[in-house]
């Protein structure tokens, strides 16, 4: 019995900022999915956060992720996570 395995050609990767895009599309429809499914946004979120630094520190170290998020106060100040709602 033998099987015939084809493979696609592997297409040329996106550019860093198209990645990002891609990735943040994926995460929001993951995230809708489980909303949907009843799971509580608080839960997503830290969720979220711990798999987010776990790839982030098997990436690049304990210590280049703990000075990341050094930074992090000031950047939530300033509004850079905030979501603008339009309102009408």
């Amino acid at each position: 019995m033998s099987q015939s395995i084809s493979f696609a050609p592997a297409r040329a990767p996106l550019p860093d900022h198209e990645q990002k895009q891609a990735a943040l599309s994926y995460l929001n429809e993951a995230w809708a999915e489980a909303r949907h499914d009843g799971v509580d946004g608080d839960c997503l979120a830290q969720a979220s956060l711990f798999a987010a630094f776990a790839e982030l520190v098997g990436t690049y170290g304990e210590d280049a992720v703990a000075k990341f998020v050094e930074g992090l106060p000031g950047r939530v100040r300033n509004g850079e996570f905030s979501v603008g709602i339009a309102r009408q």
